[in-house]
């Protein structure tokens, strides 16, 4: 199935911590079912950008130092929402991030008439997680990823693609700050859990799979929501 053949709009809202895959699987079922995704970040740069109306008051908290609020988040969400683009539906990536949030976009979409097709939580196992991130590096010359377990290079300390010597590590890529950013996830996130469990549409996803098979489930779940 794809998008010639999908039925209703598909709305999504994609929950997963740092590392478990939710920018690859974005991109995969943007690809293959013309859906749009949506990052709130993108989407403040877009409207300050442009100087659309929200944009502009955006642009002004910014630059006194506060925070936007969850009114100038939904406002922006709704102008990119009116572009044409987003017909056949939307991946919601990085909000809503409290239960505050998920009922304003909850009444917005109804609102729309588009309600959120299902909310996909890709499961991870922490401990694993942070060996999979931990472990990762790139070539500090033409960027290809390694990992010290899952993948080294052919020759140890020599870059597969470009034969450079040099790799470099994030600094936030170490066991003890994939711990503080995970636990900061499963805190923030599990009232969200809890909130669209209660409403029927969340869709755990075990997401330590390989890549191939967890885009296989997600692909499933679009299409039983859009066939429904």
């Amino acid at each position: 199935m794809d998008a010639e053949t999908q039925t209703h709009p598909v709305n999504l809202i994609l929950l997963g911590p740092p590392g478990a895959g939710k920018g690859t699987q974005a991109r995969m079922l943007t690809e293959a079912f013309g859906l749009v995704q949506l990052s709130t970040g993108d989407l403040l740069r877009e409207a300050v950008a442009q100087g659309t109306p929200a944009g502009k008051v955006a642009k002004q908290v910014m630059a006194e130092g506060q925070l936007v609020s969850d009114e100038i988040v939904l406002a922006i969400l709704k102008d990119r929402l009116d572009q044409p683009d987003t017909g056949k539906g939307i991946i919601l990536d990085g909000f809503p991030r409290t239960e505050a949030q998920a009922e304003a976009l909850d009444a917005l979409m109804l609102d729309r008439g588009a309600p959120i097709s299902a909310v996909i939580s890709l499961e991870v196992d922490d401990e694993a997680m942070v060996g999979r991130i931990a472990g990762r590096y790139t070539c500090a010359e033409c960027g290809e990823g390694y990992h010290d377990d899952n993948k080294p290079p052919a020759s140890e300390g020599v870059c597969d693609k470009c034969g450079s010597t040099q790799f470099t590590r994030r600094p936030d890529d170490n066991a003890e700050t994939v711990r503080t950013r995970l636990g900061a996830y499963h805190m923030q996130t599990a009232p969200l859990i809890d909130y669209y469990a209660l409403r029927g549409n969340l869709k755990p996803v075990p997401a330590m799979a390989p890549i191939d098979d967890v885009a296989e489930k997600l692909t499933q779940i679009v299409k039983e929501v859009s066939d429904g």
